[in-house]
């Protein structure tokens, strides 16, 4: 999906019988990866269920599901945990993976070049400050001898 050089990938269940991109039974998100950070959105709960019915994921589908926490959600209700100890569980997990996303995300040359303009107007600022400092204490100490 998406276009040249603007990668979106489909997430679907689809039959293992069925070609890579032929028919799908049911889709199921779209991922971004092109985002900063990749921006994924899933059908969570459609997700579950083909899980739970045995829907095996690709490698990388599983790597995705894993990051948003699904995969963790599926061992724990086949461990037979409750719900509010799996929904603490994965919200803990989002949080841990989006603070890892968000540390991580690039600083483009935009980013870049307004920071040094504000460091080279804060540098120019403090100059000035010192400049004039000195002219003020110049002038007191013209004063003083006059």
């Amino acid at each position: 999906m998406g276009r040249k050089k603007r990668p979106i990938w489909a997430v679907v269940a689809a039959d293992a019988r069925a070609p890579r991109d032929g028919r799908f039974i049911e889709d199921l998100g779209r991922y971004y990866p092109l985002e900063e950070p990749a921006l994924i959105e899933l059908k969570d709960d459609r997700i579950m269920h083909w899980l739970k019915v045995g829907a095996q994921p690709t490698d990388t589908v599983r790597s995705i599901l894993s990051r948003q926490g699904l995969m963790l959600q599926l061992h724990m209700l086949r461990k037979g945990r409750n719900a509010e100890e799996i929904a603490e569980a994965v919200a803990a997990h989002r949080q841990r993976h989006e603070a890892k996303a968000q540390a991580g995300i690039k600083v483009t040359s935009k980013q870049r070049r307004a920071e040094a303009l504000e460091a080279e107007a804060a540098k120019a600022e403090k100059e000035l400050k010192a400049r004039l400092a000195k002219v003020v204490k110049m002038a007191a100490e013209k004063a003083e001898e006059d």
